[in-house]
């Protein structure tokens, strides 16, 4: 198996949710005691959302590339960004650690096209929603899919929830209402499908119990970072310049 960098803590929450994912998947695919490996590598949330706040994304980059860095001296050979919001830096920071990084949007885009639709919806921290970089120009241009956000209200209840609630651990029933509501309101504009474009929202709504088609960007990437760990490497690894 190939050794995998996971870069998380943003936050700790959905990190925690990828560890499981990649460890059962790899389970699932080999049998008997096998597990991912892994490196990891955890931020202090804190400053990189303060960061996301003041709009200093150079400065986020450059954590998180040194982070990165460190992992593949530690024996990753390739990297998985374990949230959404953070893959607006995705570029700089591959460069800055050498590795391979393997990209949210890839997993979910690809995941959208097995399904047949084009026009989804999606959920996601403010950032995410309204800076088309993070994720909905790699959707458009790499897997043809054409993506719809919500108006600006339900945008400030999905991203207040993400900060005040997921990221601390507390999942609601009453949060839970309000984004069934923002998915209803997709729908009707003509989403056949939504992105659960924030790595917490999984902990809130579980795809599986919802007759809706809900794309979980944690689960895909997870399940795409497990198909690359048990593949022969392709190409040689990047070093850090």
């Amino acid at each position: 198996m190939r050794t995998l960098g996971l870069l998380g803590g943003m936050s700790w929450e959905s990190t925690a949710v990828y560890y499981r994912l990649l460890n059962q998947g790899v389970a699932r695919r080999l049998g008997g005691l096998h597990s991912a490996p892994l490196r990891i590598a955890s931020v202090d949330f804190a400053p990189v959302a303060q960061w996301q706040s003041d709009g200093q994304w150079a400065a986020a980059a450059q954590h998180l590339g040194a982070l990165g860095s460190g992992l593949w001296r530690a024996g990753a050979q390739g990297l998985v960004l374990a949230t959404n919001t953070m893959h607006k830096v995705a570029d700089a920071i591959e460069a800055a650690a050498g590795l391979p990084l393997l990209h949210i949007a890839d997993a979910t885009g690809a995941a959208i096209r097995a399904a047949g639709l084009t026009q989804v919806g999606l959920l996601g921290t403010r950032f995410t929603m309204e800076d088309d970089s993070i994720l909905i120009d790699r959707l458009r241009q790499r897997s043809g899919v054409e993506v719809l956000v919500p108006p600006a209200a339900d945008r400030a209840k999905v991203h207040a929830t993400i900060y005040d609630e997921l990221c601390r651990g507390v999942v609601s029933d009453a949060s839970r209402q309000v984004f069934l509501g923002v998915i209803d309101r997709l729908a009707a504009r003509g989403a056949q499908g939504v992105i659960l474009g924030c790595t917490e929202i999984s902990l809130l709504l579980d795809p599986e119990k919802h007759p809706f088609p809900l794309f979980d960007s944690t689960g895909l990437h997870a399940a795409a970072a497990v198909g690359w760990m048990l593949e022969e490497p392709s190409h040689p690894e990047r070093k850090p310049s």
